[in-house]
């Protein structure tokens, strides 16, 4: 006689998957919200100025794991820009990058989760949806802080988006690229050799990849 043993069934209730992706939204909200926090306290406007390498921003490489990663961002980049008015200075103005920089995160995000089986494309989803967006707005923080010119150029502001833009276009696109592939490409390989992957709830094959199992 064959005796069959059956593997315990570990699923989650409905309840507790949800409170576990509530727990993941959370934690990695923390994370970016405290890396933009650092970043801003150490850099200054190199973490949100017309010139900028926002640290935190690696972290979108999470989004290769796990779709919990887009709210998770969305609302770390939140938390992070309202403190920011507070550290920077940008009054009511800062609402804009509490509004649309979140908007680009939220975008980047999930592009990145989307075509997250390519991970070289899909951690182009934060550089472009960052220059595409930040710039629109930037040049009315600047003014509001007393900025009069083009960073780096006698340009006045007054007159000039479109060079403004074009300026803001390249700066903030070069530094998100840089972000996104010199720190945050090997971040992701690096994570895929750790157990984050499957605890995020990426399958064995999609965490080898860089991918996760849930559409």
């Amino acid at each position: 006689m064959t005796t069959q043993h059956h593997a315990p069934d570990i699923s989650l209730s409905s309840s507790e998957a949800r409170t576990q992706r509530i727990a993941h939204v959370a934690v990695i909200a923390a994370a970016y919200a405290a890396l933009t926090l650092i970043a801003l306290l150490f850099l200054g406007s190199l973490a949100w100025g017309p010139v900028q390498f926002r640290v935190s921003e690696a972290l979108c490489v999470l989004a290769l794991f796990t779709p919990e990663a887009i709210p998770g961002l969305a609302l770390g980049c939140a938390i992070a820009n309202v403190a920011n008015i507070v550290l920077s200075g940008t009054g009511m103005l800062g609402m804009l990058d509490v509004a649309f920089g979140t908007l680009a995160t939220a975008l980047g995000a999930w592009f990145t989760w989307k075509n997250r089986r390519r991970p070289a494309l899909a951690l182009l989803g934060p550089v472009v949806a960052n220059a595409l967006i930040v710039p629109a707005y930037l040049p009315l923080m600047l003014q509001g802080i007393g900025f009069y010119t083009i960073p780096f150029t006698n340009i006045a502001l007054d007159g000039a988006y479109p060079a403004m833009y074009l300026f803001g276009l390249l700066t903030t696109g070069a530094g998100e690229a840089v972000v996104m592939y010199v720190l945050g490409l090997p971040l992701s390989r690096a994570l895929r050799r750790t157990s984050l992957p499957r605890m995020l709830g990426a399958d064995a094959d999609g965490a080898a990849q860089g991918t996760g199992s849930r559409e």
